[in-house]
């Protein structure tokens, strides 16, 4: 018999779900059987599949030693000497990092190991002491949101389990308001509107098309966008996701004639300019709850934004963001 104690990540979520990640050895079928056997308990007494856990609640797991054997554990961030964040904001919930272009967030975006924005986060919280694997049952410090490889913008990492599960409902249900800025060619017209069209992604050729009326499998995008300065043939230009399809702003620029500034898969690369990927960064985030925040209220109101964004000092000296 082995005892788990819950704690506060632990805490709020159900039982099933808590025990495929704490003891992801045990099939969900054999879980369900041993919890209806009563050799999954909580506090010793029966507890079903779908009541949720509570801080300070101990589990006792009557099952076999060689569910417990668990799979080697990812310790990419071991590997993270000295962590390189450029920390917009953080608390004792949340980090707003400012994540450079050509910086994949997660391994499966092609990085080497250890070499990714989550493990120097988790690095980071590591060697502060504020996150201890071997504390955890079930919890890791994730991210909420991803960007692109090569677009550069604030990532929201979360730094407990309940701000991961609030904050990944404000951003499911789009309560928090993302501004990006990017420089396309020639000037939009006009100078302040909406780019509106139906997106189809590709998933062999990793990339999406956009166009005018209605696709079988083709969803709506919409973008908001607003000139700010233009010069030299081109224009850097403030965008809004109305709706949030992958590549959106890229794709629908290119649909509309103005292609992101060295965006080779969706326009063409400007022999002009010394660039080969695109021009675009998420520079400025405000959270804007229309629903309870829970431990998260205090965010309601509050916007972040970068420090400064490269091409906009390389293409437009002198403009400040």
């Amino acid at each position: 018999m082995k005892e788990l104690s819950i704690g506060p990540n632990d805490a709020g979520q159900r039982l099933d779900r808590f025990l495929a990640k704490a003891v992801p050895l045990l099939p969900a079928s054999l879980a369900q059987k041993y919890i209806r056997l009563k050799r999954i308990k909580r506090n010793g007494k029966r507890i079903d599949r779908d009541d949720r856990l509570q801080a300070g609640d101990v589990l006792q797991l009557y099952i076999n030693d060689e569910f417990f054997d668990k799979p080697r554990e990812d310790n990419a961030y071991l590997t993270v000497a000295v962590p390189k964040l450029s920390i917009v904001y953080e608390d004792a919930h949340i980090l707003l990092v400012d994540k450079r272009p050509g910086l994949a967030v997660h391994p499966h975006d092609g990085a080497e190991y250890g070499r990714t924005l989550i493990d120097h986060i988790q690095a980071y919280l590591y060697q502060k002491r504020e996150w201890s694997p071997r504390g955890e049952n079930s919890f890791t410090p994730a991210l909420c949101n991803r960007i692109d490889r090569n677009t550069g913008g604030i990532v929201i990492a979360a730094k407990t389990a309940r701000a991961l599960r609030v904050m990944n409902q404000k951003i499911r249900d789009r309560e928090l308001d993302k501004r990006y800025l990017a420089v396309v060619e020639g000037t939009p017209k006009p100078a302040d509107g909406r780019l509106q069209g139906y997106l189809f992604k590709d998933a062999k050729k990793n990339r999406v098309f956009v166009t005018d009326k209605p696709q079988p499998g083709a969803k709506s995008c919409q973008t908001d966008y607003r000139v700010l300065a233009s010069k030299g043939g081109l224009s850097l230009v403030e965008c809004a996701l109305i709706t949030g399809r992958t590549h959106q702003i890229r794709a629908q620029f290119a649909h509309a004639g103005h292609p992101l500034l060295g965006d080779g898969k969706y326009g063409k690369l400007d022999k002009r300019f010394d660039r080969t990927f695109q021009a675009l960064y998420s520079y400025k985030l405000t959270f804007r709850f229309t629903t309870d925040a829970e431990e998260l209220s205090y965010l309601d109101g509050k916007s972040f934004q970068v420090a400064k964004v490269d091409f906009v000092e390389e293409y437009f000296p002198g403009y400040q963001i």
